[in-house]
């Protein structure tokens, strides 16, 4: 695989606009991915759709790679509440793309990793689906590994996949 390109690393808030245009994206994919929610009771699908928001209050950090001007890579850490706790976790990894395949997502996955660990997370949690077997490969070579899948989803979307990575 080739490395990523000469990249930088832009941490913003989670409302800044190449951030909310990179989540738009990720968005769009994961409708071609899914498809729509057709047939599905009304009341569930908001459910998931709520179970899938991020509260921009519980987000620790947001981080953009930079190709360029270009925003290229998009990821973020946030305090999820848990029945068992607050947990970290990694939200709305995307890569562009066109630009897959270079070490991009282990590039974000790296500063998000480091951005925990400097804040004093010792575990680190993520949700992926099952129709993004390459966002599992990224996930399993970095560390992590499955564990049961967690609330919110569990109730709601159990065939989610999710992840840990003990920080020690």
């Amino acid at each position: 695989m080739p490395e990523a390109t000469s990249v930088t690393v832009h941490r913003v808030d989670w409302d800044d606009p190449r951030a909310v245009r990179l989540r738009a994206i990720m968005d769009a994919e994961m409708q071609v991915r899914y498809g729509n929610d057709d047939g599905i009771d009304p009341e569930k699908s908001a459910a998931i759709n709520r179970a899938l928001a991020v509260d921009p209050d519980a987000v620790v950090e947001t981080v953009l790679l930079h190709d360029g001007d270009e925003p290229v890579a998009h990821a973020a850490l946030r305090r999820l509440e848990t029945p068992s706790g607050t947990e970290w976790e990694v939200k709305r990894v995307i890569v562009d793309s066109s630009r897959r395949g270079r070490g991009l997502g282990r590039t974000i996955m790296g500063e998000i990793i480091a951005t925990a660990r400097s804040k004093g997370a010792s575990r680190l949690i993520l949700q992926s689906g099952d129709r993004q077997p390459e966002a599992a490969r990224l996930y399993t070579g970095l560390g992590f590994t499955p564990i049961p899948v967690y609330a919110p989803y569990a109730e709601l979307m159990p065939q989610s996949l999710c992840f840990e990575l003990i920080l020690d």
